[in-house]
């Protein structure tokens, strides 16, 4: 696992410190995926509910509240595939 990904997994838990109401997948291009559900946060690539794929930079600059999510993804930097209504309710835990 690489250490985008873990420093990624430690923010994004800090975030998420109760869990989540759904299965989402995070993946960072190049890096690896990072998992959220009821029980947290962790390092994984398992089926999930909604799968949100970004760059490593563009990952960082969301998860620092320098990068709305959903601008993200309608500037094309954020794709999303599966449930948009988990993405959006991601959307409003992440900013």
């Amino acid at each position: 696992m690489s250490d985008i990904v873990n420093e990624a997994v430690r923010r994004l838990s800090e975030k998420v410190s109760a869990g989540f109401d759904g299965v989402a997948k995070f993946v960072i291009t190049g890096e690896g995926a990072i998992m959220l559900d009821a029980d947290g946060v962790r390092a994984g690539d398992d089926e999930a509910d909604v799968v949100l794929t970004a760059s490593a930079e563009v990952f960082q600059a969301i998860l620092e509240g320098d990068l709305n999510a959903t601008s993200a993804f309608m500037q094309g930097k954020l794709s999303v595939d599966g449930s948009m209504g988990l993405a959006m309710k991601l959307g409003s835990v992440l900013s």
